[in-house]
């Protein structure tokens, strides 16, 4: 059968205008083959900003992650910057397939077009690159990363360092409208070869570096006695890590020794994201050999912070479990709140993203603190006026937003070894410390349910199906109400997904089922308030009944 002329003759324009030999000989392949599925997957339109960036599967095309891609975002940003007076860009990378090349078109096309173009030194965190761009004054981030996504993907963040178009971004990720405008500008971009390109750029010394790392150590206030395991989950994060404890006064993190070098592969680990299962098996394996008192674990790009404790109600073979992100969310919020004097609480502002646990709200009104909620994902947490601490429940913390405005893994992984190492001196644990908070506020129960898809047209299907369905009750639980978060009555502006509020006897819970803005997921977050027992099987019961119906839908 003969593949669409139309698809033919798009695939042709974009093989003669791609400056990778290899990927337009792959595109090449496909034609004469005849696969036309094959094309398909490659030519569904221009890859697009999400809740991260750019973000996709490394591939040919428009649609995936290349270096025709790549070089065309670039020359979109530099179409942005010209329009507005920007003049300067760092670039940084993590150590994926691709990201060094990548990292260079982009300073070749930033070069060519007349910015100041500053590169970091070597694979390092999503944290220093954002650290960079306030320290220098820049105008624009890059960060060449797909984070926690699986080895396949690469991505491509963006940041700005001042107010552009009225938006205070102080060194934080683009959001709406700003992403739209620049994508505007990346679809403007008529031919990739022709884009001007120069080999004139500086590469940032190690003192960027040591000041990120000095800066970090500060947030805690003396070294303590404490035994921690960390994992890079194969990514960029062991040098950096093991330089803020050692500044710090703490004692040299244990390293699990298969996941501490970059290793774009990711050989241990199916997805190298703490939040899957499976992926902290070698860290609590090693943590048991150690009789560790804390494992800590960052993500690729070391941006998101997974913790691991022990727990002596479980039984003494399997006494290890890694704490979700809300429980972290509330221990570090209970812990900031709690030591911010009179003074500084004026004008302080705790803040966590929709999807996340009510708890910290409650944090923030019992210690007299301004709350705020966003929409999911950093990118609008950072630009919280006054944001003292926030956090969302996918293992993303800002403990020291003055240093870093955006999730900061490194920092977030400090902050909590030295709460537990605080809480150790006393004869006391990250554990009884959270024990206490439930106590204070109530107990709050929360599950996320994270079902990957390879069809994405299933996902409007799905939300339609809860928002516009015959749905009276869910697990025993009756329907009380559904926020169209596409149309929201709040201040909060639009976003894809829906709120659920469910109820059975005295336990209220609520349901949030949206897209991930990174991958290719459909996630359901559940919160339940009340008694432990019954709070917790609430979560897990309509966890797995809805789960069941949203796997229905795909069948």
């Amino acid at each position: 059968m003969a593949i669409d002329p139309s698809l033919v003759a798009e695939c042709r324009k974009w093989i003669d205008d791609d400056p990778d030999p290899q990927s337009a000989a792959e595109l090449k392949s496909m034609l004469q083959s005849g696969d036309e599925a094959a094309l398909r997957t490659c030519f569904q339109g221009l890859l697009e900003f999400g809740t991260a960036g750019l973000r996709g599967r490394m591939g040919p095309g428009p649609s995936q992650m290349n270096r025709a891609v790549v070089s065309r975002a670039a020359g979109g940003i530099a179409r942005y910057m010209k329009d507005r007076g920007l003049k300067s860009v760092v670039i940084g990378r993590d150590s994926r397939h691709g990201s060094e090349r990548f990292a260079e078109d982009s300073a070749e096309i930033f070069s060519g077009a007349g910015f100041d173009v500053f590169i970091l030194p070597r694979p390092l965190p999503t944290p220093i690159l954002a650290f960079a761009l306030r320290d220098f004054s820049l105008d624009v981030g890059v960060m060449v990363t797909a984070s926690h996504n699986p080895a396949s993907d690469n991505g491509y963040k963006v940041y700005l360092g001042g107010s552009v178009d009225g938006i205070d971004f102080n060194g934080s990720q683009i959001i709406a409208p700003t992403d739209k405008a620049i994508f505007n500008e990346i679809k403007a971009v008529e031919s990739v070869k022709a884009l001007a390109r120069k080999r004139l750029w500086k590469v940032l010394d190690e003192a960027v570096i040591r000041r990120y790392i000095h800066a970090t150590a500060r947030i805690v206030s003396k070294p303590r006695d404490i035994k921690v395991v960390y994992t890079a989950m194969h990514g960029v994060g062991t040098e950096t890590f093991r330089s803020v404890f050692h500044a710090a006064g703490f004692a040299e993190p244990i390293l699990v020794d298969a996941q501490a070098h970059p290793d774009p592969d990711f050989p241990t680990v199916a997805f190298p994201n703490p939040e899957e299962k499976g992926a902290m098996d070698l860290a609590l394996e090693t943590a048991k050999s150690f009789d560790a008192d804390l494992v800590v674990a960052n993500d690729p790009d070391a941006d998101r912070c997974a913790i691991a404790v022990k727990d002596h109600h479980l039984g003494s073979e399997s006494n290890w479990r890694t704490l979700r992100g809300d429980e972290v969310g509330a221990i570090l919020g209970e812990h900031i709140a709690s030591n911010l004097n009179r003074d500084r609480k004026e004008g302080a502002v705790l803040a966590n993203s929709i999807v996340s646990s009510s708890i910290l709200a409650k944090i923030a009104k019992e210690h007299q603190i301004a709350f705020t909620e966003t929409l999911t994902g950093f990118k609008w947490l950072a630009k919280v006026k006054g944001l003292t601490f926030g956090y969302e429940e996918a293992l993303g913390y800002a403990v020291d937003p003055g240093t870093v405005n955006d999730k900061d893994g490194i920092s977030a992984g400090l902050l909590i070894t030295d709460i537990a190492a605080t809480l150790k001196e006393s004869g006391s644990d990250l554990l009884t410390y959270l024990d206490g908070i439930w106590q204070r506020y109530g107990f709050h129960a929360t599950k996320q349910i994270s079902i990957r898809l390879s069809d994405m047209a299933v996902i409007p299907r799905a939300i339609d199906h809860f928002k516009h369905g015959s749905i009276t009750e869910i697990a025993g639980f009756r329907l009380q109400g559904i926020d169209d978060l596409s149309s929201p009555t709040s201040s909060l502006p639009p976003t894809e997904g829906i709120r659920l509020w469910l109820e059975r006897e005295a336990l209220t819970v609520r349901l949030i089922i949206r897209p991930s803005g990174t991958e290719a997921k459909l996630k359901c977050y559940l919160e339940a308030i009340g008694a432990r027992d019954l709070a917790e099987r609430a979560v897990d019961e309509i966890g797995e009944k809805v789960n069941g119906m949203i796997l229905a839908l795909l069948s």
